[in-house]
């Protein structure tokens, strides 16, 4: 449905939506889809694999050039930079694909109900202690990334306790006096290196704030990046140093047997693929829940039925297809699905879809897909205050 087109439809409004109705269709159509099973795990090893195979292809091309390197004695940029590029991309794609493809419904505990699943896919292994190393290496902590995501946004999402609140987020920049178009620059350079400016501190702020409040003591309100003190010591030991230390030391420095300078491209083909994997899924991850025609709420939400009304009123899904198409997305264009059934396997949003769409549209709520750039478009006007997120009245 086009914009003009859902401007002109009217939609029921929010307190008069049958919720228990609602709740009812909702939980009849999971039921017709039944229980995780061993296909839904191969579905799991397949997305991996592909996965693995662009990372393994990314570090290929880096030793077919340190090669040519060294048996020119140099290449021309001509040559060099293109592959570096393709390089690079490759790896980053790897790189999302580990958090949004694996990591993410692992630690859903997605697949936690698949008979005689190994060990190392359930949410209770899943990169914890030493295994971090193993499956899910990046600049944020897993803890600390489940309890920021699994339940402060899922189970808050569009209230001001979610810590993903975009708009309320930005305050600090759509109040300022800065020009418009600095701002969207601020915007394009941010969405370059969000994972280690914003996801990084904001997981550990959100972890500890919840272990402050436990203990009855004050909130931390701002990230502290100053290593000799406790925030930003944990910042930087616990997850700045372990994800740069092993993708800008360790792994560059496997490339020293064919010499300093097949070392520097690893290092210029990872630093890119860094910037890559930032804008990759910033652009598929940030416009989920962020525009002009997405909700945000007042209060905390009654019951199961409302609950599963402000994930589909509250969330956008883009376009889908196919395992090419949604492994590219990160199975992140599946939002509403995933909102409304967070611990389900990948392959199930992809069967769900069509039943949620139906119910949406016997209830005649909205159903939002559209291209994930257009909807990236959006987000940006709402970063740098051009508009406003929808309010439901007393709610």
């Amino acid at each position: 449905m086009s914009k003009l087109e859902s401007q002109s439809h009217q939609y029921t409004p929010y307190d008069q939506i049958d919720k228990e109705q609602l709740k009812k269709d909702i939980e009849e159509a999971k039921e017709t889809i039944g229980a995780p099973s061993e296909e839904d795990f191969q579905h799991l090893l397949k997305m991996e694999r592909w996965g693995r195979i662009a990372t393994a292809s990314g570090f290929a091309l880096i030793l077919i050039i340190a090669l040519m390197e060294l048996s020119a004695g140099g290449i021309s940029g001509f040559v060099f930079w293109p592959l570096a590029i393709v390089a690079a991309v490759l790896i980053s794609t790897g790189n999302v694909g580990r958090w949004a493809n694996v990591t993410h419904p692992v630690l859903h505990g997605a697949y936690d109900k698949v008979p005689n699943i190994p060990n190392k896919y359930k949410k209770k292994y899943y990169a914890q202690g030493s295994r971090r190393y193993l499956d899910w290496l990046d600049w944020i902590k897993p803890d600390a990334w489940m309890y920021e995501h699994n339940i402060m946004h899922h189970y808050h999402l569009g209230e001001v306790d979610d810590p993903d609140n975009v708009e309320r987020n930005m305050q600090w920049l759509i109040q300022s006096k800065t020009p418009m178009w600095l701002r969207r620059i601020f915007v394009y350079v941010f969405a370059g290196t969000w994972k280690f400016t914003y996801y990084a501190p904001n997981t550990l702020r959100i972890l500890r704030n919840k272990k402050l409040k436990e203990d009855n003591k004050m909130e931390i309100l701002d990230y502290e990046y100053d290593p000799r003190k406790p925030f930003g010591f944990e910042l930087w030991w616990d997850y700045y140093i372990p994800y740069f230390s092993v993708h800008f030391i360790l792994i560059p420095a496997l490339f020293l047997p064919l010499g300093v300078s097949a070392v520097i491209t690893a290092l210029i083909v990872l630093v890119i693929a860094e910037f890559f994997a930032n804008l990759h899924s910033f652009l598929v991850i940030v416009p989920n829940h962020s525009a002009e025609d997405i909700y945000m709420f007042n209060e905390p939400y009654k019951g199961t039925g409302e609950f599963y009304l402000r994930q589909i009123m509250g969330s956008v899904n883009y376009n889908t297809g196919s395992d090419l198409i949604d492994y590219a997305h990160g199975f992140l264009n599946y939002q509403v699905e995933h909102h409304i059934f967070p611990d389900m396997p990948l392959s199930f949003y992809q069967k769900t879809q069509p039943l949620i769409k139906d119910i949406c549209k016997k209830h005649n709520l909205e159903y939002r897909q559209e291209s994930v750039f257009k909807r990236m478009s959006m987000t940006i006007d709402l970063m740098v205050g051009k508009t406003k997120l929808l309010r439901v009245d007393g709610v």
